[in-house]
């Protein structure tokens, strides 16, 4: 069955991206894919949505939250199928959360060693990098590691 302008059924949607049919309307819900309605109300996916559904799956794997992946698909036409400018304008974006979470993980590499080291098993106690509990005011857990405070 061929749909007007290649659009797609929500249930063909879910077979090309590999996702339940309950995540799609979610994602569509959240706002990160947009579906017309035929005249009985049915969704129908123009074939651009399963792009930003595999962006999002990628995003996802490299812990974006949905919220930020939103405000990084917000920068794609809706109008229109993404060209190769609008992906690397985005990829740029993503590419800094990367090199960022790169260098986080690297910091948090590097001081691990110290703090299994340490003995004492809780980084909001330890008395060689938080003596008297100082940083419980910046909150509970490895605040030093995560970068929450200077």
């Amino acid at each position: 069955m061929t749909l007007k302008n290649s659009e797609l059924t929500i249930g063909q949607m879910a077979k090309r991206t590999g996702l339940a049919v309950s995540a799609i309307r979610y994602y569509e819900t959240e706002g990160l894919i947009t579906a017309n309605r035929n005249r009985g109300g049915h969704r129908r996916f123009a074939r651009a949505q399963v792009r930003r559904v595999s962006f999002i799956l990628i995003a996802q794997k490299f812990n974006l939250t949905l919220p930020q992946i939103k405000e990084v698909l917000r920068q794609l036409p809706d109008g229109r199928t993404p060209n190769a400018k609008d992906w690397a304008d985005i990829s740029q974006e993503f590419r800094r959360h990367l090199d960022q979470q790169i260098t986080d993980l690297e910091r948090i590499r590097d001081s691990l060693d110290g703090c299994i080291g340490c003995g004492c098993l809780s980084l909001n106690a330890c008395a060689l990098y938080n003596p008297e509990d100082r940083l419980s005011a910046h909150g509970s857990g490895p605040v030093i590691s995560l970068n929450l405070c200077e």
